[in-house]
């Protein structure tokens, strides 16, 4: 996979190899905050790919703050040189604030003796040419309480009254299907392979039962319990289900799964944020250890634009 070791990129280095090195700060709505909320001032380096990533552009787009925070895309395919600007390829970007060819290269410039992984997503400030924070919750949480005014959608996807239920329906959701996932498609034995497995089926048959009498994860209106959800379904029949051996059920047999995950998608803008060619060339050309031939499923077929009627639910 790779990481930087005091600045340097090791291409063979893993994640437990050192003590990593983080950017966990904060932006407030403060004007003497060190991070203080602007519009124009921060920027996104996101993959179409990955299903973290895909949280804060749903966030971002879903709030209408296009003009106010700009993103860059790269290369769904991650090989030596870890993540990679690719402009020549379709729907990927330029580094447009450096310039840079990696994105271990932004990490550089935010700390030029950075031990640890170089992921996305990323929140960067451009005044201070540095990385405010590279967790994928905590950005988009900021751009809903921080950001919120300066979009131009006028959407709460973090309604303050409701922010404690929609925390602990997000601790649910990322323990047992955002990386109850992983935890199939990366079992190191038979035994807890089949472990995750029925943990990651249990929740998503819970969930299609929770959400067979209510449109939302939380409340009657769209949160960040949604958007933190849609990623992992969006991704499932066609990369989970077969690449990490997730098998025992597609998306498309659940029912009120289903029928939720395309209404999320025919919401706003949502579609834009979504590349499915991307999400599949990411998963099984980057995982050579699962996927050595580096092929690429043609299928499956899904109509994510199928009427659903959630709208007629309480």
């Amino acid at each position: 996979m790779g990481l930087l070791h005091n600045g340097e990129w090791e291409p063979g280095a893993t994640r437990d190899q050192y003590t990593h090195d983080s950017f966990d700060d904060h932006i407030e709505n403060s004007g003497d905050a060190e991070f203080p909320s602007e519009s124009g001032r921060y920027h996104l380096y996101i993959s179409r790919a990955c299903p973290w990533a895909h949280r804060t552009a749903l966030t971002r787009r879903l709030l209408g703050l296009e003009d106010v925070i700009s993103v860059d895309v790269v290369d769904p395919v991650r090989h030596d040189q870890g993540w990679e600007f690719s402009p020549e390829k379709t729907n990927c970007t330029p580094d447009s604030v450096h310039g840079h060819d990696t994105l271990y290269e932004v990490y550089q410039e935010a700390s030029p003796d950075y031990t640890g992984r170089v992921t996305v997503p990323i929140l960067y400030d451009r005044e201070t040419n540095t990385i405010v924070h590279e967790e994928s919750a905590a950005i988009a949480r900021m751009l809903a309480k921080k950001f919120s005014d300066y979009g131009s959608k006028p959407r709460d996807l973090y309604p303050e009254s409701f922010r404690e239920e929609i925390d602990d329906a997000i601790e649910d959701i990322h323990t047992s299907i955002n990386s109850g996932v992983y935890r199939a498609g990366f079992a190191d034995s038979q035994a807890t392979y089949e472990k995750a497995v029925q943990k990651l089926f249990d929740a998503m048959s819970r969930w299609d039962e929770t959400l067979s009498t209510r449109r939302y994860v939380v409340g009657d209106q769209l949160t960040l319990a949604d958007v933190f959800l849609f990623p992992t379904l969006y991704r499932f029949d066609a990369v989970y289900h077969t690449h990490f051996k997730c098998n025992v059920r597609r998306l498309l047999d659940f029912d009120h799964l289903w029928d939720y995950a395309r209404d999320i998608y025919q919401t706003g803008a949502v579609p834009e944020t979504c590349n499915m060619n991307h999400t599949k060339a990411h998963y099984y050309r980057s995982h050579n250890d699962i996927n050595p031939s580096g092929f690429v499923p043609v299928g499956p077929e899904q109509d994510w634009e199928t009427a659903h009627y959630r709208d007629e639910l309480p």
